[in-house]
Order: C-alpha cells, then structure tokens, then sequence
C-alpha cells in the first residue's frame, strides 16, 4: 500500500505567512495613516487660505472703488426739477430722476449742471436729499441734467498720523473708506478694524458698514467678522512691526488724498497640524492696492480741474470717531 500525500501548510510555513501578512500589513497602514494626516494638514491649510483670500480680495475691491460719488443708481437720469436763475445769492433748486431712485446732496458738493454752453459747476451752499442752494452763474431750465462728477478725495480717509494728521482718520489698524462702494447708487461708509492676537487667543478682522448718510455707527461685533484667528503680523527685515494697513499720501490742495494702500494680514489655521501638532500660521500681503477713483482725481485736479475733488459730507466726518 502506497501512503496518501497530506496537503495544506505546516504550522511553521503558517506562522511565517502570517508574520509576512502583519507586517505588509503594518506597512499599508502606516502609509495610510500618514496619507489621513497629509490630506488632513492640506485640507486644513486650504481652509485658511481659502478664508484670507475671500477677505483679502473684498478689501481689494472695495479699496478700488473707494471715492466713488453718484447722485443715483448707474442707470437714474438726474434732472433740475425747475427753473433755475442766476444771481449773486444762492437760489434753490430740486432734483429729478427718471427711475424714482433715492438722491441726496450736501452742502459743498460740486455739481455739474447742464451741458453745452450753458454747463458750468456749483458749489453747494446748503443740500439735503434732493433739494439744495447754489450760485448759479447761468439760469438753467427745468430737465437740465445734472451729475456729481470726480470722486472723494478721501474717499479712503487719510491716516491720523503726519503728514496727513486727518482727525479721526485711518489708522495702522483701522481702515476707514466710503463712497459708492457696491456701484449700485448707495453711498456707504466702510469701516475695517483689525484686531490681532496671538497664538493662543487670536483676534478677528470686522468690517462694519453703514450708509453716510445714518446717525451713529454700531459696535464692531461678532456678526461684523469677516476673519478670525488674526495673529500680529511678523517683524520686516529690519525688526519694524508691520501694520495691518499703511497708507501712501499725496498732498491735494489744503489737504491730502491716499493713492496707494497696503494691507498685510497674518492668521492661522483653524485647527493643529496633524503632523507637527501646532497651528500653522500664514501671512498675506497687498503692497500696492490703487484706489482708481481717488487716484483719477487727485491726477485731474492737478492737471484739469480742481473741482473734481469732491469734499466730504459732514455726515461721514460724523461717523469717523
């Protein structure tokens, strides 16, 4: 009789495979867990990149149109609502405007009435919502069309310190601007406040905002966060501190205008890194953010026209404290 060949693995060949098996094993896991981390670590940082670029390119923007002035919406057609005749003393007038829209004037806006021969700029002597006094040099009559032309020339409010010295203006942390912002017709006053913390309690960037023409501004508060976890940011090369805002000033006429403003801001991520266990910080820098209207005045009225720098409603000098 012939023995029947036994088949399958013998305990030793059994243990090896398994050790084979645990550490393959071991190894995929390994990698695994280390893929979970780095995915973990990037989606983290995405988030805070993702959160400071939003902000960062609202202040862009925004910046940009800072100074706008309109009398209307794009599309408002603005009209003398009645005769106007000239003289040595100021004479009343009423605004039209074919859409309905809201208008509102102020007192020392210069407004560009009529056009041809009879186009000339006014100064106002008195002006609230859409009735004013001016000189008029010419009579003008009723459907003469009527437009604010230029920009603010602070329409980002130049900074507290020299040269510009403006009371109540921007700061190195506050960064205050107003005009047509959105480009609809509604004037609003902006108002960026930059509080920075550190590692362990990090601050929040606000932005409050209001229309020029309201009584009194709220408190910066929690639903005004545009940004949180702001940390101060680093020194410069030198060991300086760098401001969360800085303003480039030119002078313009008895005053001064900003042309130029740079905005650097610092933050962290939400959560620790999975890899270092600590929260990774991140800094980003606009060194050169040209608000356009401001700039294309301050640029006429030095070469063309003075009166292209319209000046600030009284209404906003009273939402700057």
């Amino acid at each position: 009789m012939t023995g029947k060949k036994q088949s399958g693995f013998s305990l030793m060949e059994t243990m090896v495979s398994l050790v084979v098996l645990l550490a393959v094993g071991g190894i995929v896991m390994t990698g695994m867990t280390q893929l979970l981390k780095t995915q973990s670590s990037i989606a983290n940082r995405t988030e805070m990149h993702s959160s400071v670029r939003s902000a960062t390119e609202l202040l862009q923007q925004e910046i940009g149109q800072a100074g706008r002035i309109t009398l209307g919406g794009p599309t408002a057609n603005i009209t003398l609502a009645a005769n106007v005749a000239s003289g040595a003393l100021p004479t009343a007038f009423t605004l039209n405007t074919s859409g309905g829209a809201a208008v509102s004037v102020y007192p020392f806006e210069v407004l560009t009435v009529d056009v041809g021969p009879n186009q000339e700029n006014v100064t106002l002597v008195t002006g609230v919502n859409a009735a004013g006094t001016a000189i008029f040099q010419v009579p003008h009559l009723a459907g003469a069309p009527v437009s604010a032309l230029g920009a603010f020339a602070t329409g980002i409010v130049p900074p507290t310190a020299a040269p510009a010295n403006y009371p109540n203006g921007s700061t190195p942390t506050v960064l205050k601007l107003y005009g047509d912002i959105n480009g609809d017709g509604n004037m609003m006053y902006v108002e960026y406040t930059c509080a920075a913390g550190t590692q362990a309690a990090p601050g929040v960037l606000y932005r409050n905002q209001v229309p020029i023409t309201q009584v009194g501004k709220p408190a910066a508060g929690a639903s005004m966060i545009l940004l949180g976890n702001v940390l101060a940011n680093p020194n410069d090369a030198n060991g300086n501190a760098v401001p969360c805002f800085g303003y480039q000033v030119q002078p313009l006429g008895a005053g001064y205008c900003v042309t130029d403003v740079a905005v650097t801001l610092t933050v962290q991520t939400q959560r620790k890194d999975q890899q270092t266990q600590v929260f990774q910080p991140e800094t980003k820098s606009l060194l050169n953010v040209a608000p356009r209207n401001i700039v294309e005045v301050y640029d006429t009225s030095q070469l063309v026209d003075s009166t292209r720098a319209q000046a600030m409603p009284a209404t906003v000098t009273a939402l700057l404290p």
